[in-house]
């Protein structure tokens, strides 16, 4: 039944954009919007900064008079995807709600987070990779080793693992970690420790009639074989699932409908994002819009890596 409903919002919609005037006035500030100048603009600055997003043209019969010929959309290949939705564990500290006026459509930045809680979750990292068992012991071992090249090392008796849990630089719970082998004869499936690697191709157009950028996403499994709709929304927050993400006909290609984020309320949250950056005495310029777009986008879909922008300074 939400299918049904989807299509017929998408055909109405259609035929809202077809009749839309084309927007020739900047209201960036004011509401968040884009005119087909500024997505240009936003895409170019993107692009430069993350090149991973290239332009793409797209089928000619489908391009925008009011978009450059090579300009149509942006898109980035191959992107990974390790993890499904409902795997991931949720934890307030890594995760802010951006309000909406509506208290039931805010957005959730799972990428805010200062260097302090980045140190403190890549020290964890470390401990469980053993990085950090006596560095310094084992620099100064490395330099005495140096001053001894003239002695013969076959000499040395080898380390007992014995003394190294007596010296406190490998404990006992480290030691059956380093020991302990998955048996080759087992299907990684079986135990499970193993997920494989899906892989995604983005795509970023310009909605005419919601004036701002729509996303746009199809997944390949390992074996780069297109995924079903169903699989496709194990990657999708579950909040969203054929609501705020559809299946729906690309706006540039010729293809098989694509699963997209429904662009209703991206303006609404650029334009309170903007404010909030206007508050703290900032300023925030319309190229920068397509770097923080795809910041909240990852609230929509988490397991999908192609965010390298999180360190970028505006």
């Amino acid at each position: 039944m939400q299918s049904v409903i989807n299509s017929v919002k998408g055909t109405a919609l259609a035929v809202g954009e077809y009749l839309t005037p084309v927007l020739k006035e900047s209201k960036f500030k004011e509401t968040g919007v884009l005119t087909p100048e500024e997505f240009v603009a936003a895409g170019d600055h993107l692009v430069h900064h993350c090149p991973t997003w290239q332009w793409s043209g797209g089928d000619e019969s489908k391009a925008k008079a009011y978009l450059p010929k090579h300009k149509q959309f942006l898109i980035t290949r191959n992107v990974p995807c390790s993890r499904r939705y409902n795997q991931m564990e949720y934890s307030g500290d890594f995760e802010k709600v951006i309000e909406s006026d509506d208290a039931d459509n805010g957005w959730v930045d799972t990428h805010h987070y200062d260097k302090e809680m980045t140190s403190s979750v890549e020290d964890k990292i470390s401990e469980m990779t053993l990085e950090n068992t006596k560095a310094e012991s084992m620099e100064d071992a490395l330099k005495n080793d140096e001053e001894d090249d003239d002695e013969d090392e076959d000499d040395e008796d080898a380390a007992d693992m014995e003394e190294f849990e007596e010296s406190g630089m490998l404990e006992d719970d480290q030691v059956a970690k380093v020991v302990q082998p998955v048996a080759a004869n087992k299907n990684t499936e079986e135990i499970g420790e193993i997920i494989h690697t899906r892989t995604y191709d983005l795509h970023i157009t310009y909605d005419k009639y919601y004036q701002t950028p729509r996303l746009w996403l199809t997944g390949y499994d390992e074996k780069h074989q297109p995924l079903t709709d169903d699989e496709l929304y194990e990657d999708v927050s579950k909040d969203y699932v054929q609501k705020t993400v559809t299946m729906e006909t690309h706006p540039h290609l010729s293809c098989p409908k694509m699963a997209s984020v429904h662009p209703c309320r991206h303006a609404e949250v650029m334009k309170s994002i903007i404010e909030t950056v206007m508050e703290g005495g900032g300023d925030l310029g319309v190229h920068m819009y397509l770097i923080i777009f795809l910041k909240f986008m990852q609230s929509v879909i988490p397991t999908i890596e192609y965010d390298y922008t999180q360190n970028f300074t505006m």
